[in-house]
C-alpha cells in the first residue's frame, strides 16, 4: 500500500481554518469596541492595568497573560488589529499560508482573548488558539503558495487527531458525569428549546417524538464516548471515524447557533482523512506529481512540538480521568493544550431577560414601558428564531447566561443599562431595535420571563409563548449614585463621564 498523502487534506483544513479565523476577527471588528473598548461595557484598559499591578510590571503580565494591547489599547489600534486579522484570515481562506502569517493570526487572537474579559470566556476561543497553533506545523516556513509539493509532517496530523479525541471525549465525559438527563436519555427533551440561541429548525426538533430525542442522546454518546478512539486506528477506521465526526458536527450546525464552535471542531476531524478519501469523494484524478516527504527541518520541528504537547497533556489527561472534571480549561498561558466540554448541564426551562425603558417621571408598573430588542436572543414572541452560525453575537449569549443567575452574579448588566440610559451609539449598535431614538429613557428595568416554543397549531404567528416571572432588576436612572459609584469603582465608566 502506498504511503498516504495529505496535501489535499492540508488544503481543505487550512481553508476551513481561514474561514473560522475570518468570522472570529469580523466579530472582534464589529463588537469588541462596544463591549470592551475604551468606553465599552467592561473596558479592556482597566483590566490590562489590573493585570500589570497583579504581576508587578507590564512584561511580567505579558509573560503570564500575553496580549499585544498592554502597549496600546486605544480603540483605533484595537480596530486596526481586528481588521488586520480579517485581512490575514482572508488570505488563508484563499489558500495562502505560511508560518509568519499563521503565527500573526494566532498571536492577534490571543491578544483579543486576554483583553476581552468575560466576552471572550467561551471554550471555543482557546480551541481556536490550539487549532491555529498546530497549523504552524502544516505549512512551509516562508512559501505561502496554496499547494506546496511537500507533504505536511505526519506527526502534525496525529496531533490534530489527539485534539479531536480530547474535544469529543471531554464533551462526552462531562455529560455523563454532569447531568442526570444525559444518563436517562432525556436531555434532548429540553435542549432545543433551552439552548443559547435557537434557530428556525429548533421548534420542529423540540416537537419531535420522545423516541427520536432518546435516540439522539444515544447517538451523541456513541459519537463522543466511543468514536474518538477510532481516530488512532488504521486508515479504514480513521476514515469512518472522521466522516461520522464531521457528520455529527454538521447536524449540530443545522440544529442550533453555537457560534463557530462546530465549524472549528470539523478542522481536526479532517486530519483523520488522507488524500485518497478526498479523491474518491470529489471524484478527483490522482495527482500527476508524487508528493515529496515533509522537509527534515519541518518534521523535526513538528516532532519537537509533539514532545511539548505530550508534556502539556499530563494535566489534561488527569482532568479527563478525574470525577471532578472541569471543562473548557487551559493549563498554560498560551492555550496550547486544553481540556474541553459542552452542555455538562441542560436547563429544563428557558428564561429570558427583557430590558425595558420609560420616559415617564415615575417608574411605576403603570408607566409606558418599551422593550429593547436584541439581535438574536428571543424577545418579541412573534419574531422567528435567527440563523446566524458561524457568527457570534456575544452580548446576546451573555444575557442567556445572566437569565439563569442573579444580578449580583452578572454586574456587567448594570453597565449595559447605564449605556442604554445615555443612548450610547456603540451600545445601541449591538441591538436590533431600541424604542428611544429621539431621546433616551429616564429609567430602565429588567424583567425575567419564562419562554416556551408556541405549539405549531396555535395559528397566531407566534414562535414563543411567555410568562412573566419577576422584576430581575428594579428601575435604574442616571441619578442612581449607588450604581454610578459601583461602575466607577470597577473602572467601567470614568468619573468625568459620570458627572456630565
Amino acid at each position: 500500500m502506498p504511503r498516504p498523502s495529505y496535501r489535499l487534506t492540508r488544503c481543505i483544513l487550512l481553508r476551513l481554518l481561514g474561514l473560522v479565523y475570518l468570522v472570529a476577527f469580523l466579530v472582534a471588528a464589529w463588537q469588541f469596541i462596544p463591549l470592551a473598548g475604551e468606553h465599552g461595557l467592561t473596558p479592556a484598559p482597566p483590566l490590562l492595568r489590573a493585570l500589570e499591578q497583579i504581576h508587578g510590571s507590564k512584561w511580567s503580565a505579558f509573560r503570564e497573560v500575553p496580549s499585544l494591547f498592554y502597549w496600546n489599547s486605544s480603540d483605533s489600534f484595537v480596530q486596526a488589529m481586528a481588521w488586520s486579522g480579517v485581512a490575514l484570515a482572508s488570505l488563508v481562506l484563499l489558500g495562502f499560508a505560511n508560518v509568519p502569517l499563521l503565527l500573526a493570526l494566532w498571536f492577534l487572537y490571543l491578544s483579543f482573548i486576554h483583553s476581552g474579559g468575560l466576552w471572550y470566556g467561551y471554550g471555543w476561543e482557546m480551541q481556536l488558539l490550539e487549532t491555529g497553533f498546530l497549523a504552524l506545523f502544516l505549512v512551509p516556513l516562508i512559501d505561502p503558495r496554496p499547494f506546496p509539493k511537500a507533504d505536511p509532517p505526519v506527526v502534525t496530523l496525529w496531533l490534530y487527531r489527539w485534539l479531536i479525541f480530547r474535544i469529543m471525549l471531554g464533551a462526552g465525559l462531562i455529560k455523563i458525569r454532569g447531568d442526570d438527563c444525559w444518563r436517562d436519555l432525556t436531555a434532548l427533551f429540553y435542549h432545543h428549546e433551552t439552548q443559547p440561541v435557537p434557530n428556525p429548525l429548533s421548534p420542529l426538533l423540540h416537537a419531535a417524538p420522545r423516541w427520536f430525542h432518546r435516540a439522539g442522546v444515544l447517538a451523541n454518546h456513541f459519537v463522543e464516548l466511543l468514536l474518538p478512539w477510532f481516530v488512532f486506528g488504521p486508515r479504514p477506521a480513521r476514515h469512518v471515524a472522521g466522516t461520522l465526526l464531521i457528520a455529527f458536527q454538521a447536524a449540530l450546525i443545522v440544529s442550533g447557533n453555537l457560534s463557530f464552535l462546530n465549524w472549528l471542531t470539523i478542522i481536526p476531524c479532517i486530519a483523520c482523512l488522507d488524500d485518497s478519501y478526498w479523491r474518491r469523494l470529489l471524484r478527483l484524478a490522482p495527482l500527476t506529481d508524487n508528493p515529496s516527504p515533509a522537509a527534515r527541518p519541518a518534521s523535526f520541528a513538528a516532532l519537537a512540538f509533539a514532545c511539548v504537547v505530550a508534556w502539556l497533556s499530563v494535566p489534561v489527561v488527569r482532568n479527563l480521568l478525574s470525577p471532578n472534571q472541569a471543562m473548557n480549561t487551559s493549563f498554560d498561558p498560551l492555550h496550547l493544550v486544553n481540556t474541553y466540554g459542552a452542555f455538562g448541564s441542560v436547563g429544563r426551562e428557558r428564561f429570558e431577560l427583557i430590558f425595558q425603558g420609560t420616559r415617564d417621571e415615575v417608574p411605576a408598573e403603570f408607566a409606558d414601558w418599551q422593550d429593547y430588542e436584541f439581535k438574536v436572543k428571543p424577545g418579541d414572541p412573534r419574531r422567528p428564531p435567527a440563523l446566524i452560525t458561524p457568527y457570534h453575537h456575544r452580548l446576546d449569549w451573555q444575557i442567556w447566561f445572566a437569565s439563569m443567575a442573579t444580578p449580583g452574579h452578572d454586574p456587567w448588566t448594570l453597565a449595559l443599562i447605564w449605556h442604554l440610559l445615555q443612548n450610547d451609539p456603540a451600545t445601541l449598535g449591538l441591538l436590533a431595535h431600541h424604542p428611544f431614538s429621539d431621546e433616551p429613557p429616564r429609567f430602565i428595568r429588567v424583567l425575567r420571563y419564562r419562554y416556551q416554543f408556541a405549539p405549531p397549531a396555535q395559528g397566531d404567528g407566534s414562535w414563543w409563548r411567555r410568562e412573566r416571572l419577576e422584576i430581575w432588576l428594579p428601575p435604574i436612572s442616571l441619578q442612581s449614585r449607588e450604581v454610578r459609584d459601583f461602575l466607577t469603582a470597577r473602572g467601567w465608566i470614568s468619573p468625568q463621564k459620570t458627572q456630565s
